[in-house]
């Protein structure tokens, strides 16, 4: 039993290993070729179950020489762990999904508690609807949170998530007519419907956001803000 466990946990190490890139291509791929998320990460796991199928097949024959499968062994090999590692993956899919859809209710909800429409984009008319959101892949809707930036990349925060946009931000917020909100620091742009509550410590001031993220205040625009009711 001891053994058993103990390979089960070696091989659930192994499995995230191989698996876990996988959202980290999908994400760049599905940017800069424009393909369906779901194609790809069908794809991903296919591709990254022959790697993990071999070393789980080497684990299997540990401490003893491993001897080379055949045709039909190969191939058992693979679909099984391919069975249990696509399962796992639906699996987690569907525990994101649902925290997102958890962080979107949250987050209405905050707004219809404080009287104000979702991250003040509710209120805009069909049609008048900023720029910048089309560049936004549409499994992250329209409630935008925050964007921050990162090197040459905006990271644009919704309800349901993030992702990276090759763009300056002044390009960015120039493209948020309509959407309330402030550049509270030079690498952070803020949803005036998304602040949550303000923590302080001595000078530096931090607005915490709806999904649990916190944008500095730099200290120039601590006294604007604080005028115009953000805390």
């Amino acid at each position: 039993m001891a053994v058993r466990l103990g390979s089960w946990l070696l091989f659930a190490y192994v499995g995230y290993a191989a698996y876990a890139p996988i959202g980290w291509f999908v994400n760049v791929l599905e940017r800069k070729l424009q393909l369906p998320r779901t194609g790809l990460w069908i794809a991903g796991t296919l591709i990254a179950t022959i790697p993990l199928a071999a070393i789980i097949w080497c684990i299997g024959f540990w401490p003893d020489p491993v001897p080379f499968p055949t045709g039909e062994q190969a191939l058992s090999a693979y679909f099984n762990v391919l069975i249990i590692g696509a399962a796992i993956t639906v699996l987690f899919q569907l525990i994101e999904r649902g925290n997102r859809n958890s962080a979107e209710t949250l987050t209405r909800g905050s707004a219809q508690r404080s009287g104000s429409p979702a991250h003040g984009f509710d209120t805009l008319e069909q049609g008048t609807a900023p720029r910048f959101l089309d560049r936004l892949p549409p499994e992250l809707g329209t409630q935008l949170i925050a964007l921050e930036m990162e090197d040459h990349y905006v990271r644009a925060h919704t309800a349901l998530g993030s992702d990276l946009i090759l763009m300056r931000m002044r390009d960015a917020v120039s493209e948020l007519d309509g959407l309330e909100g402030e550049q509270v620091h030079r690498s952070w742009w803020v949803a005036r419907g998304a602040v949550e509550n303000v923590q302080r410590d001595g000078r530096n001031v931090r607005l915490i956001l709806c999904g649990g993220l916190e944008a500095p205040v730099s200290r120039a625009n601590v006294a604007p803000l604080k005028d115009g009711g953000w805390f």
